[in-house]
């Protein structure tokens, strides 16, 4: 009786399991089918073992057929679960031919729309390289501007399948919210902005200043930290929007404003008079930028993250949107791998061989998109610094592509 009723069980969980596969997938017809003769059998056996005169199962006999049961049971199972799993991203991307990009809702130099309602920026540039790369068009890109509240929510739910919008990597951020970060795009940090008139050059020249700070945000406990482990006295000005904060920069409430660096110089472009305030060297926090996509696709995590390294090892090989397509003809085994002559090529990204070639000619390569959109070359005037190549003094540095 007990060994009637493992196999009635058995029969119920295949049947219920059958129901959830796939009826129109090929591969899920051809299991549906097996299984369902196996079904037939399991029922077949069990109408016998319920004869009176049916001979006794032997152990042995029923060790294998609920082994056999069990096996099948994970099949199915597992067949479900690969019947409702979504495509990756980057068939997603192809099928519906653009990327949608979550940027900011307006931070000139990164993202921001300009007077004709084109957006431009460096997080921009960047979702161009990513449309370069899997669409080989860079204009393929749909941008959906997100506040901080909405971002994380947006790249989770699908709404955006990329996120480059000023967003510092951290640990919680990495580990709890379904979200990898694929590198680092710029290096920030919290920093201050004076009036040149203050006759400053350096943060630690602000002991006894006013300064202006949002309220309620780790720039307000990272300047109480400064100020606090090198002995100095300053007056806090508090405001709570960023936007007040600014206002109250304007208005002479303060000396000093401070947030993140990125932020001060875009602000500064802001000023009725931008040549009279300066955003002064030092750098206070830790504030690494960068592209997240979500977890639990690593194709497309490798295709973003390749991206960005591909800009760099461009910069660091001398090869730009203008000179890349000369390349061609170099014997640099490095600058053939690096525009898909030789070497890995595209295979292992799902991509074309011509991908990297693609996002260097029409987007560049990091320090083209740098200085046209933040750096010396643009309004904002932001020098390369941290963010310089590691032979030029910085910290930017990119895997080799072999």
């Amino acid at each position: 009786m007990k060994q009637t009723l493992k196999l009635s069980l058995a029969i119920t969980t295949l049947a219920l399991l059958l129901s959830g596969c796939d009826s129109n997938n090929a591969q899920d017809k051809e299991l549906i089918k097996s299984l369902e003769a196996k079904v037939q059998a399991l029922e077949k056996q069990l109408e016998q073992a319920e004869q009176p005169e049916a001979t006794a199962t032997t152990d042995t006999d029923t060790k294998a057929l609920e082994d056999k049961i069990l096996s099948l049971e994970k099949q199915l199972a597992a067949n479900k679960a690969s019947a409702e799993q979504p495509g990756g991203t980057l068939e997603k991307v192809k099928k519906q031919g653009y990327i949608q990009c979550g940027v900011s809702t307006g931070l000139p130099g990164f993202s921001n729309p300009n007077e004709n309602g084109e957006w431009e920026g460096l997080d921009v540039e960047f979702c161009q390289a990513v449309a370069a790369a899997t669409i080989g068009d860079k204009t393929k890109v749909k941008y959906i501007p997100l506040t901080t509240k909405e971002r994380f929510t947006a790249l989770q739910s699908g709404e955006v399948d990329l996120l480059v919008r000023n967003t510092t990597w951290t640990l919680h951020r990495d580990t709890a919210l379904g979200v990898n970060f694929a590198g680092v795009n710029y290096y920030d940090g919290q920093g201050f902005m004076v009036n040149k008139s203050l006759g400053v050059s350096s943060a630690t020249e602000l002991d006894g200043k006013s300064v202006c700070v949002q309220s309620g945000t780790t720039t307000e406990l990272n300047l109480a930290d400064y100020f606090k482990f090198r002995e100095m006295k300053y007056t806090p000005v508090v405001f709570d929007t960023e936007e007040k904060t600014v206002g109250g920069f304007k208005e002479g409430r303060c000396d000093v404003m401070t947030t993140d660096q990125s932020a001060l110089y875009a602000h500064r472009l802001g000023m009725e008079e931008p040549d009279s305030v300066v955003v002064l060297p030092e750098l206070i926090s830790k504030e690494p930028l960068g592209p997240a996509v979500r977890k639990d696709d690593d194709q497309w995590f490798n295709i973003v993250k390749w991206t960005l390294y591909t800009m760099l090892h461009a910069e660091d090989l001398g090869v730009s949107s203008i000179s890349v397509d000369d390349m061609k003809n170099s014997n640099d085994p490095d600058i053939r791998r690096l525009i898909g002559l030789d070497g890995p090529k595209g295979k292992g990204l799902g991509l074309n061989d011509d991908w990297s070639f693609q996002v260097i000619k029409q987007v560049g390569n990091y320090s083209e998109s740098f200085e046209r959109t933040i750096g010396m070359s643009s309004p904002l005037k932001v020098r390369r610094d941290v963010n310089a190549l590691w032979r030029d003094g910085g910290i930017q540095y990119a895997p080799p592509i072999r």
